[in-house]
């Protein structure tokens, strides 16, 4: 097969033959910009995928406890007709479920310990409508909530806290108190705990107690559930799903979709994202520009060859595409070797990351800190592709000054001293 000319020496000047030792510095200086950017390119995908796959992670944990979509009374008291809002929501094509829900503040003690949690008032039956706490390995715990039984479920951290066990007393004290002749004084109600749940988020493990509805309602003295929470089809329509039924249910209720409730925590991962694809594209770029100084000093080390091939013929494009081919090479291959390596750390980070912890005799995610206690990886082509491409055209830009100046080079001023 017949090469184009310029093909064929832009190849052969990527690779440098070592005959002398100018060219073998030549092609050292290629192989390390080919090595810059490959390393940046896989670092980059390697970042990403790793954040994406702790957004991934973490919202998914999130969502085993928070439901998609909360409706609630806007004054803060308890439901107008929750029956006939859980009617209205689960006429939405995108509901799949639906449960009311009480919740509330209160302190658990245990003996000299005490703690701060989150009260959730649940329906046993339609619980597993709305949330994956109620999967078959921990259901057992929530079957035993029962009215007037006054049970209790605690996350595993906050029973890991307190120190107890099913079967084992706490006291619940709610922030509402009793007026007595000597004052107002907290009231207090003995609870036993039926069992524990682990979502596998340590915020919620740590705070979350369920109690049966019926049992809520009369501890912080409401007259009926303080909301409903619901389950989508596709989580990503929450937003959508919530504006329609903020228009269908009117201003007496508000709705909230599982983003805004943690709307700082995700747009602060959307941040570091973009901060970090900036910084770790500057990497890229350095790499990339160090072609560079290679061209520039190839076109140097070849002026003979340029001014024979000048006079053989060859135009200044011709010899402008030698150079550009050669940069681009550069970059082709480097990026492509980027990518193999940043995808194959990426889709094996499961395996790697246990090695190096193993080796070094560290944890690189204290569960308490960073919510999950392995490392994720999520790679998306909607980042991979546009680092491929950024690569490509950073090596390619690269390449056009040092090649424009070589297809400026004169034949008789270049073997004047040949």
């Amino acid at each position: 097969m017949n090469l184009p000319f310029e093909l064929r020496i832009g190849w052969r000047y990527t690779r440098a033959g070592r005959s002398t030792r100018r060219n073998g510095f030549i092609s050292f200086i290629s192989g390390v910009s080919m090595l810059g950017i490959a390393l940046g390119v896989a670092a980059l995908i390697i970042v990403l995928s790793v954040m994406n796959g702790f957004q991934r992670e973490v919202r998914d944990r999130m969502l085993s406890v928070v439901s998609h979509i909360e409706i609630y009374a806007a004054n803060g008291a308890a439901l107008p007709d929750a029956a006939q809002t859980l009617l209205q929501a689960r006429r939405n094509s995108q509901v799949v479920g639906a449960a009311p829900f009480i919740a509330a503040q209160a302190l658990l003690a245990r003996g000299d310990e005490m703690h701060g949690v989150l009260v959730r008032g649940i329906d046993p039956v339609l619980e597993p409508e709305v949330t994956d706490l109620a999967r078959p390995e921990q259901r057992a715990a929530l079957q035993q909530l029962r009215p007037g039984r006054f049970g209790v479920v605690l996350g595993a951290e906050l029973a890991r806290a307190l120190g107890v066990r099913a079967g084992d007393p706490v006291t619940l004290i709610a922030p509402s108190g009793q007026l007595t002749p000597a004052g107002v004084v907290p009231r207090l109600k003995q609870m036993e705990v039926l069992g524990t749940f682990d979502s596998g988020h340590f915020e919620y493990d740590s705070t979350l107690a369920l109690v049966h509805l019926d049992d809520a309602a009369r501890i912080f003295r409401l007259e009926g559930p303080s909301g409903v929470r619901l389950k989508l089809r596709d989580l990503h329509q929450a937003p959508l799903v919530a504006q329609a039924l903020r228009a269908d249910l009117g201003p007496e209720v508000a709705v909230r979709d599982w983003s805004q409730q943690n709307r700082s925590w995700f747009a602060a991962v959307q941040v570091e994202k973009r901060m970090m694809f900036i910084i770790l594209t500057l990497i890229v770029a350095v790499a990339a520009f160090n072609l560079v100084s290679t061209l520039v000093m190839t076109v140097t080390d070849k002026r003979a060859d340029i001014a024979i091939l000048r006079t053989l013929g060859a135009s200044p494009a011709s010899i402008m595409g030698i150079f550009v081919v050669q940069g681009a090479m550069v970059g082709v291959i480097g990026t492509l070797s980027g990518l193999l390596l940043g995808l194959g750390v990426a889709f094996n980070i499961d395996v790697i990351v246990p090695v190096l912890e193993h080796a070094l005799g560290a944890h690189f995610l204290p569960q308490d800190i960073y919510l999950i206690s392995r490392m994720p990886s999520d790679p998306q082509s909607a980042d991979i592709v546009p680092i491929a491409l950024i690569s490509l055209v950073l090596a390619f830009a690269a390449t056009i000054y040092p090649s424009w100046r070589a297809s400026q080079v004169k034949p008789a001023e270049a073997l004047r001293y040949e």
